[in-house]
């Protein structure tokens, strides 16, 4: 089969950031399935363009089976919410056009967030007469008004009617939450297909973090490492608090790797208050991030404290516990039950900087323990959560929904 995935935030193993579509396109691949993808080139961690040289868009034959298409987008995504808007309606008309250049589809996959390439996704399935996947990874655009992004009246009702009527036209919905399940069988009356996140472990096997430890001074310290996207829903402020509590703890530090429209603002906070048991360290590409996690002692997920992201499965907790390091989870809700369930780390209450510092300091003052809730989170991932398993449940809901429009056709 022929897929089509519509992904403006895409990434290779090649890149920083999240790579659950190249891992089951690699997978899919790895089974005689072709994926055609069509993505932005404009980074969502740096908001910087790779397109130099091209007009509207350039071919990549990524690996064999899987050709990546990247097109012209407005490089605002980090220059605040007009041209945040801007780069996704760019986007969405640019990979439209893209789209009808892809030949012999079988099966149309679009991703949200954001719900502007899911219009293009559902367009592009009708003018195909193919089917549409639609995967719902956040619950947009009720992230974005929570978090205060989303303010204007008219664009709310725009954007909530868009959510209706993709959920509603999409021949199945497919999401990595379980959280979400109940609040789109509330919109539509559907009941979405769970693949959840996870992780990969062979990627994490057998890493050494003793170069990056030995590159950065950090010696035998107790290491909290945070990776991953620095924006406002990530809510680092809280880590730095923490930070600034622990300050007198010597032996403690804090990494924050990643990037993202907050990192400057996080940056001059860290300088004002003179921390020195926190650094800040440039992005890492997928495929090279084993070897620094594999220096941290405990990973951390957070995010705000607010209702909405108590339905998240945010995938750095996957991979932390494919990692072998407790999770030190701020974040309420299904994922907290993933860690606690698994005896896979501890929980923090989300916002309080104390209980971040409570946490850390139990986690620094019993090793066996962390050893041991290591152990189980990778046994999790390996029973639970691996991409192969996962992969090959997509697989099934990709030739199930092919067949079920093939026999709905007229005859």
């Amino acid at each position: 089969m022929h897929i089509l995935l519509i992904h403006q935030a895409f990434v290779t193993t090649g890149e920083a950031g999240g790579t659950r579509h190249i891992e089951f396109a690699r997978r899919l691949a790895d089974r005689g399935h072709r994926i055609t993808i069509i993505t932005s080139p404009v980074s969502y961690l740096s908001g910087e363009s790779n397109l130099s040289g091209h007009f509207l868009w350039k071919k990549e034959q990524w690996a064999k089976n899987i050709e990546i298409r990247y097109c012209w987008t407005s490089a605002g995504m980090h220059k605040g919410f007009v041209p945040r808007v801007l780069a996704f309606f760019s986007f969405m008309f640019s990979s439209f056009l893209c789209a009808l250049n892809v030949k012999d589809v079988d099966l149309v996959w679009g991703t949200s967030p954001n719900l502007f390439q899911g219009w293009t996704a559902w367009l592009s399935a009708r003018c195909k007469r193919k089917p549409l996947v639609l995967e719902i990874r956040d619950l947009w655009p009720e992230f974005a008004i929570a978090m205060g992004a989303l303010q204007n009246p008219t664009l709310i009702r725009m954007s909530q009617w868009l959510e209706k009527f993709l959920y509603n036209h999409a021949d199945r919905i497919i999401v990595n939450s379980p959280g979400f399940i109940p609040y789109i069988r509330n919109i539509c009356g559907k009941t979405p297909d769970l693949v959840p996140n996870g992780a990969d472990i062979e990627m994490f096997s057998n890493a050494d973090g003793k170069s990056f430890r030995d590159q950065h001074g950090l010696g035998d310290d107790f290491i909290v490492m945070y990776s991953g996207a620095h924006g406002p829903a990530n809510d680092l402020e809280t880590a730095l608090n923490a930070a600034e509590l622990l300050r007198h703890h010597e032996h403690i530090r804090f990494v924050f790797v990643g990037d993202g429209k907050d990192k400057p603002r996080l940056e001059q906070i860290c300088s004002k208050k003179k921390l020195k048991n926190v650094l800040f360290v440039p992005p890492v590409p997928k495929d090279h991030i084993a070897s620094v996690m594999a220096a941290e002692n405990a990973g951390l997920a957070i995010l705000k404290k607010l209702d909405m992201f108590k339905t998240t499965y945010p995938n750095k907790v996957f991979d932390i516990m494919a990692c072998g390091d407790p999770v030190i989870c701020q974040i309420d809700g299904v994922i907290r039950e993933v860690v606690e369930e698994n005896q896979a780390g501890v929980f923090a209450e989300p916002g309080n900087p104390q209980s971040l510092a409570d946490a850390v300091l139990k986690l620094a003052g019993d090793p066996e323990r962390c050893r041991e809730m290591g152990e189980n989170g990778r046994t999790a991932i390996r029973e639970k959560f691996n991409r192969d398993t996962a992969a090959l449940s997509l697989e099934s809901i990709f030739i199930d929904t092919i067949s079920r429009k093939t026999q709905q056709e007229p005859k």
